[in-house]
């Protein structure tokens, strides 16, 4: 009994963050960009092993083993990674603070890079194609897709983006903190698979019609004014501040860590952004870690 209650106060503090998905979807750029922020990594960390390590970041008190990130793909046995769930849950009630983070993109962008990196498929091989093989891969992760505290969807994001994501939701958040990522995007281009909340702002008046508003953004003053004398603009606004005002308090309660929340426009240039710059401004104001994210501008 001693020796348990040693161990759950030797955790307190250590956090670990898993990094799993799909092969090409940026594994290895979320592990250096931990890397940089001070985090202890290991990649393609055999599931067989991770039990004991696991234990050993709970027992040990060593400073170089406060904040480490694993990389984890599906080279391991299915079986084994059917049991990580669990694994976690049990390294988490041993007070160790444990965060998956899975990477995914859509299937004919993980294609293309293939392609264009020339690199092999971890799972591919003579008798199965790298389109069988990313299918497969799908569905060993799934276990560990369906418990991750993030998804991040890479389609559209480069490597500089996909650096400073992780940097700025997992690396720099303070313990117990929710990461609020609001991001706008355009319909036509795609939803983002990764948001928790999508809101829909097409219904508002839309000021690519005004031909000396087309050329800038939602983050230009002169957007900013056509939309703030759009009465629909302001009660659209305020619905989705009230909604998240107080939802957000139950998901801390719950104990989640990341919220996304999504604003779509047609073409993602206008309406969605001055929305989510308008959101992220007041949860920042009012003192929540907030990050601001426009897909099409970038």
């Amino acid at each position: 009994m001693v020796g348990e209650a040693y161990k759950h106060m030797a955790a307190q503090g250590k956090k670990l963050v898993v990094v799993t998905g799909l092969s090409g979807s940026g594994k290895s750029v979320a592990l250096n960009a931990l890397e940089d922020q001070g985090y202890y990594c290991i990649d393609n960390l055999p599931v067989g092993l991770l039990r004991s390590f696991g234990q050993q970041l709970v027992s040990q008190d060593e400073r170089q083993y406060r904040r480490v990130a694993v990389g984890v793909d599906a080279r391991s046995e299915s079986a084994e990674l059917s049991l990580l769930p669990s694994l976690f849950a049990q390294l988490r009630q041993a007070g160790l603070n444990v965060e998956i983070l899975f990477l995914e993109a859509q299937d004919d962008i993980l294609l293309q890079r293939f392609s264009e990196t020339r690199r092999r498929h971890p799972l591919s091989s003579p008798e199965r194609t790298l389109a069988d093989a990313i299918a497969l891969e799908r569905e060993l992760l799934e276990p560990l897709q369906q418990s991750a505290d993030l998804q991040l969807d890479t389609t559209r994001t480069n490597v500089h983006q996909l650096r400073d994501l992780v940097r700025e939701r997992v690396g720099e958040r303070a313990p117990g903190q929710l990461s609020l990522l609001v991001q706008s995007f355009g319909f036509k281009h795609g939803l983002p698979r990764d948001a928790n909340f999508v809101y829909d702002a097409r219904c508002l008046p839309n000021p690519h019609w005004q031909p000396e508003l087309r050329p800038f953004t939602g983050r230009d003053a002169s957007v900013a004014r056509y939309l703030e004398g759009e009465a629909k603009v302001g009660q659209l606004l305020d619905h989705i501040i009230a909604f998240l005002e107080d939802w957000i308090p139950c998901f801390e309660a719950d104990g989640r860590s990341y919220l996304t929340v999504a604003i779509g426009c047609t073409g993602g240039q206008h309406r969605s952004v001055y929305l989510a710059e308008q959101i992220a401004a007041h949860f920042s104001a009012h003192g929540r870690n907030v990050i601001t994210r426009h897909r099409e501008l970038s």
